[in-house]
């Protein structure tokens, strides 16, 4: 199984890993447009009034064009580490033993917008850029990921796909026909019926459901094991509509 995480906007900053290196990342076939996306965002960080008005930044935002500047030479650190916010602090992946370290590195893909899919232990620097971004020189970041990573997927070897990015990050990266796969959703259950979780609640689940697969660590292949493995564990998971799987909170 591969589970595809969106990344966060918030960041932890620093670092203590060597520089970006972008051929010791997952995937490695996507180098080409990596390059591409981090030298456009190096450029546009010459400019800071023009850097804010494309990263949309507020003047108070306006130091992270500094590390856009400095993706190349900045300490790094492991991605699933950098990222912060409700979902990865409901991962916690600094409190898991090693051995579920090793599996989030071994089994999640984090989209970012510089780098496409990385690897959970892939060491990234602190950047700035959102998926829905147009950096100059370049086509929207949807054109310039969304061909290459679905190739890319498809060489994984990968049996089933967890899904559970933000639909814009997922549009960065559409996971190819031929592979199994389930698009999480999470909805909530009241007296009203079935409506979509909040925001928090959405990002939370994922993150506790992520964190719980990394500790129990089975073995899935398709959704139908998703769910009988969920039923165990005290989720709530069942089938939605056009192949999605929906987390019930």
């Amino acid at each position: 199984m591969l589970i595809l995480l969106p990344p966060s906007e918030t960041k932890h900053p620093g670092g203590s890993g060597h520089p970006l290196d972008l051929d010791g990342l997952a995937l490695p076939e996507l180098r080409g447009a990596r390059e591409s996306v981090v030298a456009a965002l190096i450029d546009l960080s010459s400019d800071e009034d023009e850097a804010a008005r494309v990263l949309k930044l507020s003047a108070r935002q306006r130091h992270e064009i500094a590390a856009n500047a400095a993706i190349r030479d900045a300490p790094t650190m492991a991605a699933v580490d950098r990222y912060t916010g409700v979902l990865y602090d409901a991962l916690g992946a600094q409190t898991l033993e090693p051995a579920a370290r090793r599996w989030l590195g071994a089994h999640v893909l984090i989209q970012s917008a510089p780098f496409g899919p990385v690897g959970a232990l892939d060491r990234i620097p602190a950047y700035r850029l959102a998926a829905g971004t147009t950096l100059p020189g370049l086509p929207p970041l949807r054109r310039v990921w969304a061909a290459t990573v679905e190739d890319a997927l498809s060489r994984t070897g990968a049996g089933f796909i967890l899904d559970l990015r933000s639909e814009a990050y997922a549009a960065l990266g559409p996971i190819p026909d031929a592979v199994r796969s389930t698009y999480v959703r999470v909805v909530t259950e009241g007296e009203g019926g079935v409506g979509r979780a909040l925001n928090h609640f959405n990002k939370h689940a994922k993150g506790a459901l992520v964190r719980d697969l990394a500790q129990t660590r089975p073995r899935i292949s398709q959704a139908k094991a998703l769910l009988a493995w969920a039923d165990a564990a005290g989720w709530r998971l069942r089938d939605g509509v056009a192949g999605e799987t929906e987390v019930v909170v």
